[in-house]
């Protein structure tokens, strides 16, 4: 890894830059521990971009991407701009454009739970107590989401809608050696998520998984009908470590695992191309409703950068840091407004708060 490291900072709309000052303040704090000069540039995207610039992927944002290490992503959307056309709404416009400009087709999302906060989870006390450390990985660029044809057609009650979903061997195979090579690092076990009981691309997926399996005899591998799963996640989390999905399923098995720990504010993720250039967000959206109003929780940004660290830094070190603060400033019973359980040793304070609040127990 070189002495400098640059970092395009796209905080976004709603929520996006309240929570990504907090992570940039995160972010000088733990510098000091780094072995490596970070450049932070800052980027307009999304919504305020159409704003300013009548684009929600301005040229100087794309190439300020192209010339950094790693970007560090907030959040994009909101009502102000759901009547454009899809391709030019800030979610299509700019996050998805970024992923498939950099094909960036695998999606890391840990799910975890702190158990101070497990009143939050709709899951059942005595389950929740057996835990879970979750990775899901999710196919990115495959799938229904850009298969062709697609679109609408007809009139009246004679009009209709379709969707293609394609899956191409490369597509499959480099997914999985993403996911196997993960696995090796952690409980060597891979549920594969499908429905091969109905769709040829599910088939598919099925058969290359077994093959790439085979070059890693000691990870255990185990399929599951995307039905079959959300349930299984619901009665009983503890049995999964790595679950592997494609597109569509994973969209739907990422959020659900995100459900369950009570928060989606709290958990991080990443997207990575085959060269591990990697993309850091936040699982949650933009939250117009409650943006500037300094309530939002800064925590799953704050992890996307913890994120960052671990797999673009290769600094576990650093990593860890921010996820021992995260840690012992919920111990301490500081929260948010949407971390609030009832108990009387909580403490409710601001993104601000927050923020500073974690940056001070980095030591």
């Amino acid at each position: 890894m070189s002495n400098i490291f640059t970092i395009a900072v796209l905080p976004g709309d709603g929520i996006g830059p309240e929570v990504m000052k907090q992570t940039i303040k995160i972010l000088e704090k733990i510098e000091k521990y780094l072995n490596t000069k970070i450049i932070i540039n800052e980027y307009a995207v999304g919504g305020i971009a159409i704003n300013k610039y009548g684009n929600p992927l301005p040229k100087k944002t794309l190439h300020g991407c192209e010339n950094s290490n790693a970007i560090l992503f907030g959040s994009v959307g909101g009502p102000e701009w759901d009547h454009l056309s899809l391709n030019k709404r800030p979610e299509k416009g700019a996050l998805l454009k970024l992923r498939k400009h950099f094909n960036l087709f695998a999606n890391i999302r840990p799910t975890f739970f702190y158990k101070n906060l497990n009143s939050l989870s709709p899951i059942k006390e005595k389950i929740l107590n057996k835990g879970f450390d979750i990775i899901c990985i999710r196919e990115l660029t495959g799938g229904i989401y850009f298969g062709l044809p697609n679109g609408r057609k007809g009139k009246g009650i004679n009009e209709y809608a379709f969707d293609t979903e394609i899956y191409s061997r490369l597509e499959i195979e480099r997914i999985a050696y993403i996911a196997f090579n993960i696995a090796l690092k952690r409980k060597k076990k891979i549920c594969s998520v499908d429905k091969a009981n109905v769709l040829n691309t599910s088939i598919l997926w099925r058969e290359v998984i077994v093959n790439i399996s085979k070059q890693y005899p000691s990870v255990k591998l185990e399929h599951m009908y995307i039905d079959n799963i959300v349930m299984q996640l619901m009665k009983k989390p503890s049995q999964f470590d790595i679950i592997l999905c494609p597109n569509l399923f994973g969209d739907i098995i990422s959020d659900q695992c995100a459900m369950i720990t009570g928060s989606v504010g709290n958990l991080p993720s990443a997207s990575f191309n085959q060269n591990f250039f990697g993309l850091y967000e936040p699982a949650g959206g933009s939250a117009p409703d409650i943006a500037g109003k300094n309530i939002a929780n800064p925590i799953a940004q704050i992890l996307s950068l913890s994120m960052l660290l671990e797999y673009s830094l290769k600094d576990k070190y650093s990593s860890q840091k921010i996820k021992n603060a995260i840690k012992k400033t919920l111990d301490l019973g500081y929260r948010t407004k949407d971390l609030l359980t009832n108990s009387i040793n909580e403490k409710i304070v601001t993104t601000d708060d927050m923020g500073t609040l974690i940056m001070e127990s980095i030591i």
